[in-house]
């Protein structure tokens, strides 16, 4: 490989999760490869590893099909943006980073333009919208999946597809809990409900008073519960009770410290399986979105846990199921040593080992730098 010549690499995620997992893929990259200059859409994580950010996740963080129509204006900006930036900076390859709505029509043109693109994170087109598994077969030319049963699907519609493993089975754990419980004014011995409303502002406002008074009946059976609400970076918690203490620096704690949890659908149900926290949970959509996608989606599970076990493992309670008396209900038994309890860590442990073995982003960085030009 000409080491003496730099490279561009652009590469693109759109909300925080896509930021956390791009920013290890470009470290381990910069281990087999210095002359890389990384460019593109991301977040402060991307930023700390050298990305030179031309639009930032706080921006591009949209969820809902609605939702996406209101920003189109703005998302049609940064596209034009995007292509041109590719048009005159010619980098050696896109990395895509999940963010589907985005990044497929990014594929489609970075092919036009002639530029090899790599996707990190697959879209989840066996849940919905499947006809979109054309643009990956037509226009990317290197796929790597961290979900385990998607290689075999991608493959039967001719899509090349490489499974690395999932990122979190290399989740690290802080040594000592003790920092933990002063902060938040805890006894180990204290009873701990974690909850997580979502990472984007608009899945909190959805949530959050659902869980709120959902709490609120838990403790008129447990009146000594601890609440610690795990707070994604870039949303803003508002009108809290005191009785939910918040977690800013480092949710993963909150879930990690939790003696169960509630958890919005997404891929901190997938960390809370590899935590062996037990979790129910939920997830709403605005009205209208909702009745766009319970009419597209062709999976019987919404909880990625209970997809790749291909069993219910997790209670979830979507849209209208979303209620205090479901909430409650379901999450008591996990709070205590119960048969739901231990049946639900016994799954967990099934889905586990499945994920692979650490290595991901190191074994990602090397399928990357194979496609590099020599």
């Amino acid at each position: 490989m000409k080491n003496n010549n730099s490279y561009k690499v652009f590469i693109v995620a759109g909300e925080e999760s896509g930021d956390l997992h791009a920013s290890k893929l470009v470290q381990h990259i910069k281990k087999y490869n210095q002359h890389i200059e990384f460019y593109g859409h991301g977040g402060d994580r991307m930023e700390k590893e050298g990305v030179q950010i031309i639009e930032h996740i706080n921006k591009l963080a949209i969820v809902g099909f609605i939702e996406v129509i209101k920003h189109l204006p703005f998302m049609m900006s940064v596209m034009g943006k995007t292509i041109n930036w590719i048009k005159e900076n010619k980098p050696e390859r896109i990395i895509l980073v999940d963010y589907p709505g985005f990044n497929l029509r990014l594929a489609k043109e970075s092919k036009r333009l002639g530029i090899p693109v790599t996707y990190f994170i697959l879209p989840q087109v066996w849940a919905w919208k499947e006809k979109r598994v054309s643009i990956l077969r037509d226009n990317v030319d290197q796929c790597l999946s961290i979900i385990p049963f998607e290689q075999e699907w991608f493959e039967k519609r001719n899509v090349k597809t490489s499974f690395i493993g999932h990122p979190f089975i290399e989740l690290k754990y802080p040594n000592s809990s003790l920092d933990f419980y002063k902060k938040h004014d805890l006894d180990p011995n204290d009873k701990i409900l974690s909850i997580f409303p979502g990472s984007r502002q608009q899945e909190v406002k959805q949530h959050l008073s659902i869980l709120i008074k959902t709490i609120e009946k838990i403790m008129l059976d447990i009146p000594n519960l601890n609440v610690i609400l795990g707070k994604a970076p870039g949303v803003t918690i508002d009108n809290i009770p005191n009785f939910i203490k918040i977690e800013r620096e480092n949710p993963q704690l909150a879930l990690q410290y939790g003696n169960a949890a509630l958890v919005a659908s997404g891929t901190a149900t997938l960390e809370s399986a590899v935590l062996d926290i037990p979790i129910v949970t939920f997830y709403r959509f605005s009205s209208l979105t909702w009745l766009l996608a319970k009419n597209m989606s062709n999976v019987k599970y919404a909880c990625i846990v209970n997809l790749i076990a291909n069993k219910m493992i997790v209670p979830e309670f979507i849209q209208n199921n979303m209620t205090v008396n479901n909430l409650a209900t379901a999450i008591i038994p996990l709070l205590n040593n119960t048969s739901s309890r231990k049946n639900m860590l016994l799954g967990y442990d099934q889905v586990r080992r499945t994920l692979g073995i650490p290595g991901v982003y190191d074994r990602g960085a090397q399928e990357i730098i194979k496609r590099l030009p020599i």
